[in-house]
């Protein structure tokens, strides 16, 4: 999935709260409009089309401000195929990255006596606060304007860790996916595995009574036993929300890892999307 069209499918699974975030004043009645505008040079499969009280909004995200054609000639070429279905019509451009330092962005198609306007939102130039606050803006917090990159990524691993259990991993996998835009894969696999198993409950259960018992018998074992149990769990925990439920030889197979090798499975899962994946990856355990 493109970073624009998973904007896409947030906009549509929340279009209240990106509605509201887009047109700066609190919206009620949104709903998805589900429209074909899919004759060149419409690309519909980027574009939300939210029907509002009264009015349509078009809201478009770009990951790079060039396109072809051009995007002011697809923003007009867009609004003169709703007026004719839909009026009035509001139309927003939500940048996901900065373009090049000379680089004009531009809010209108201008041609002879032709002008047609919309509005563009930098995503760069965003509060985070606002995105930080609301699980379904969330995703896009990493985008957002600071002066510090990896504190801000930081706070936003804090805040996927106050989510809700059934709602942390769907959230989490995208805003990986967006912070991905900006940041280091390495640097935000380590803050979100990190993230993970601070908030894991269980994981620090298991983890102090395994140092507890090796402190008891003055021996290493019990803590490392407890590390690699917490480990096990915390990655099983992953695994089953990923991927429902795993077949015993799996289970009995994740049994005999090393503490390191639970360690390099818990970074590799994040980019694991079925059972195949997980059973390629232990092939290159042998």
């Amino acid at each position: 999935m493109s970073f624009d069209n998973l904007c896409k499918l947030l906009s549509e699974k929340h279009p209240v709260t990106f509605a509201s975030w887009v047109l700066g004043t609190p919206q009620t009645a949104v709903t998805v409009l589900k429209t074909e505008l899919s004759i060149e040079p419409i690309r519909a499969d980027y574009v939300t089309f939210l029907k509002l009280q009264q009015r349509i909004l078009h809201l478009e995200f770009q990951t790079k401000l060039e396109s072809t054609p051009p995007l002011p000639l697809r923003m007009l070429d867009y609004w003169v195929r709703l007026y004719r279905l839909y009026r009035p019509i509001t139309q927003v451009v939500v940048l996901l990255l900065p373009p090049t330092p000379e680089t004009v962005i531009e809010t209108a198609f201008s041609v002879e006596t032709t002008r047609h306007e919309y509005r563009v939102i930098c995503m760069w130039e965003e509060n985070p606060e606002q995105f930080l606050k609301d699980s379904a803006l969330l995703p896009l917090a990493p985008l957002a304007a600071t002066t510090q990159p990896q504190a801000l990524l930081q706070r936003v691993v804090a805040r996927v860790n106050q989510l809700e259990p059934e709602q942390r991993p769907e959230i989490s996998a995208y805003t990986q996916i967006l912070a991905g835009l900006k940041y280091k894969k390495d640097l935000i696999r380590q803050l979100f595995r990190e993230g993970m198993m601070r908030e894991s409950v269980i994981y620090q259960e298991i983890l102090a009574e395994g140092e507890q018992r090796g402190e008891q018998r003055g021996e290493l074992r019990g803590r490392q036993e407890g590390r690699q149990e917490g480990e096990r769990s915390l990655i099983l925990r992953q695994l089953t929300r990923r991927m429902g439920e795993l077949p015993q030889p799996v289970l009995e197979r994740i049994e005999t890892l090393s503490l390191e090798q639970l360690e390099n499975l818990g970074e590799a899962l994040l980019d694991f999307q079925a059972i195949a994946d997980l059973e390629t990856w232990f092939s290159t355990l042998e």
